[in-house]
C-alpha cells in the first residue's frame, strides 16, 4: 500500500500476542519458580535473567530465545519451558507430561538443577508444584484428595469456568519449600483452556507474593509514623504557645517535613506497585469465575479474609504518611508566615528607629551648622576688618564701627553660602 507504517505499529501489535497461553494434556504437572533480586529489582541486569535461561536451555540442548526477548516457550527435552521476564521478577514454569504416584513430590523440583538454582540472578520469590488430573470418580474423590494434600483451615476450592475444572491450593508452603496447588479437568476440556488455568494460578500466586512485599514496608513505616506523630503534633502546639521562638520551631518542623518527604520517597515506588499488583490479584481470580465446590470457601473469599486486610494495611500506611506529610508542610508554611510577619514587624520598627536617628542627626546637622555659620563668620569678620581699615581711616570712621557694620553683612553671606551647599550635597 502507498501509505506509510507507523516504526512501531508491527512491535506494539505483536506484543499483544507475545506471552502465548501453553497447550497442555492432562494429566501433567507442572514446577514453578519466581525469581527477584531481593534490591533494586526494576533496574535490574536483563541480560543476567536472559543468560540464566539459556544456561537451562542448554542442559537439554534446545533452542535459545530471540536476542532481547523478554519471554519463550518451547521444548525442552521431554519437557515445555515458560520464561518470561517482568518488571521486577523473572517466572520459570516447566511442564512435564504424567503425573507422579505420589502427589507432589519434591523431587519434581528437581527439573531445576541445583547448581543452577545456585546461580540464579536474585532470591525466590515464590515457587508451587501443580498437578493437573482428569475428573474420574466424582466430585466426592477429590474431597478426599483435598483432605490428604492441603491444610484444611486455609483450603480454598472452587469450581471455575463454567464448571469445565476445579482448582484447589491452600497457600501454605509445604516441606519441601513450595506452594501445592491442583488442578481436576473434565475430559472434554481443551488443551489450551488448560494452560491458561494453570497461568491464572501461577498469576495469582506471583502477584499476590508481590503485593505482600509492602506489608513489611507498610509496618515499618507505620512504626516510624508512631514516633513522629507526637513530634508533629507538638510543633504544632508551639505555634500558638509560645514556648519556643519561632525559628526553632521551624527549624525542628522542617527537619520532621523532610523525614517524612524521604519515606514518602523510600516507600512511593513500592506502595504503587502493591497497589498494580493487588488489582491484577483481584482481576486473575475474577477471570476464572468461581463457583462454590462442596461448601469450601473460594479463592475470593480467601483474598477477601486473609489477603485484603494486608493490603488495606499498606493503603492505609500510604494515606497516613501522605497526609502527616501534607500536614507538616502546611505547618511548616503557616509557621514560615508568621516568622516573615514577625521579621516584618521587627524590621518596621528597625525603620521607624532609623528615622527617629535620622531625624536627630538632621537636628544635629542643622546645629552644627549654625555654630559653623558663627565661627565662620567670626573669622571671616577678622579677616574683613583688616581689609577695610585703611578705608575707614581715610573717612574717619573708627575700626569699631567699620567692623559693626560689615559684620550683619558677612554673617548673612557665610550663611546663604553654607545653606546653598547643603542644598547642592542633598541633591
Amino acid at each position: 500500500m502507498p501509505i506509510q507504517d507507523h516504526p512501531l505499529r508491527y512491535a506494539l501489535t505483536n506484543e499483544l500476542h507475545t506471552r502465548p497461553f501453553p497447550s497442555l494434556q492432562a494429566p501433567c504437572h507442572a514446577a514453578f519458580l519466581a525469581i527477584k533480586p531481593p534490591l533494586d529489582a526494576a533496574i535490574r541486569d536483563r541480560d543476567a535473567d536472559r543468560a540464566h535461561v539459556i544456561d537451562l536451555l542448554d542442559r537439554f540442548g534446545a533452542q535459545h530465545p530471540k536476542p532481547g526477548d523478554t519471554h519463550f516457550f518451547g521444548q525442552m527435552g521431554r519437557h515445555k519451558l515458560k520464561w518470561e521476564s517482568h518488571t521486577e521478577f523473572s517466572t520459570y514454569t516447566i511442564f512435564t507430561p504424567g503425573v507422579a504416584d505420589r502427589p507432589f513430590d519434591p523431587t519434581a523440583f528437581e527439573v531445576f538443577p541445583d547448581d543452577w538454582l545456585e546461580t540464579a540472578p536474585g532470591a525466590r520469590l515464590t515457587s508451587a508444584l501443580i498437578r493437573i488430573e482428569q475428573i474420574s470418580d466424582g466430585r466426592a474423590e477429590i474431597c478426599d484428595r483435598f483432605g490428604e494434600w492441603f491444610a484444611p483451615d486455609s483450603l480454598s476450592a472452587a469450581a471455575i469456568l463454567d464448571g469445565a475444572a476445579v482448582m484447589a491450593t491452600d497457600f501454605r508452603i509445604d516441606t519441601g519449600g513450595h506452594m501445592r496447588m491442583a488442578i481436576f479437568v473434565q475430559p472434554e476440556i481443551g488443551q489450551r483452556r488448560i494452560g491458561r488455568i494453570v497461568q491464572r494460578l501461577t498469576e495469582i500466586e506471583t502477584y499476590k507474593a508481590m503485593s505482600m512485599l509492602g506489608l513489611p514496608r507498610a509496618r515499618q513505616i507505620n512504626a516510624r509514623l508512631a514516633e513522629l506523630e507526637p513530634q508533629l503534633s507538638a510543633l504544632v502546639g508551639e505555634m500558638t504557645g509560645g514556648q519556643r521562638q519561632p525559628e526553632e520551631t521551624l527549624r525542628n518542623l522542617l527537619a520532621v517535613s523532610a523525614e517524612l518527604e524521604s519515606l514518602l520517597a523510600q516507600s512511593a515506588f513500592r506502595f504503587s506497585a502493591t497497589t498494580a499488583y493487588e488489582a491484577l490479584v483481584h482481576q486473575r481470580v475474577e477471570v476464572l469465575r468461581e463457583e462454590r465446590f462442596q461448601h469450601r470457601q473460594t479463592f475470593q473469599e480467601f483474598m477477601m479474609r486473609r489477603y485484603d486486610p494486608s493490603m488495606r494495611t499498606v493503603k492505609a500506611s500510604e494515606a497516613q504518611l501522605d497526609s502527616m506529610t501534607r500536614r507538616a508542610v502546611r505547618a511548616a508554611n503557616l509557621l514560615r508566615t508568621q516568622v516573615d510577619v514577625e521579621r516584618s514587624a521587627q524590621n518596621q520598627k528597625l525603620l521607624e528607629s532609623m528615622d527617629r536617628r535620622a531625624d536627630l542627626q538632621l537636628r544635629l546637622q542643622r546645629t552644627v551648622e549654625g555654630l559653623s555659620v558663627v565661627a565662620i563668620s567670626y573669622y571671616a569678620v577678622s579677616l574683613v576688618s583688616y581689609m577695610i581699615a585703611p578705608g575707614a581711616e581715610a573717612l574717619a570712621v573708627s575700626k569699631a564701627l567699620a567692623t559693626a557694620v560689615v559684620t550683619p553683612v558677612v554673617v548673612l553671606a557665610v550663611w546663604l553660602m553654607i545653606r546653598q551647599l547643603r542644598k547642592g550635597m542633598e541633591h
